[in-house]
């Protein structure tokens, strides 16, 4: 079985929003599809349930009470242009800054 390959829209170390939800982040890995469990999938209410085949990314996640981890499908996410930085507490283990208002990973900063 061939599979669609689809190129993600966002890329690691963007800040992104949820479409529907007040929460944003930043991305620290992206999935071509999606990898979670059924079970995951199933938990979401059906009228806002994202198709599996889309990109799904993992994110530093916080709203304005809590910082979490969360996955979240390309249809769901918007581009978060408040240039305010993100607070979630691993930022600085994965990250080293910012250059032009994304994140760049720690990794990247070795020459």
């Amino acid at each position: 079985m061939v599979s669609e390959s689809r190129n993600a829209k966002f890329r690691i170390g963007e800040v992104v929003r949820h479409r529907y939800y007040p929460f944003r982040g930043v991305i620290f890995d992206v999935d071509p599809t999606f990898s979670n469990t059924e079970e995951w999938w199933l938990s979401i209410p059906e009228n806002v349930r994202p198709h599996k085949d889309q990109p799904f990314y993992h994110l530093l996640a916080e709203n304005s009470e809590s910082t979490y981890i969360a996955y979240v499908s390309e249809q769901n996410l918007l581009p978060d242009v408040s240039g305010e930085p993100i607070s979630h507490p691993q930022v600085d283990e994965i990250f080293g800054g910012i250059e032009d208002g994304r994140y760049v990973a720690r990794r990247s900063l070795a020459h």
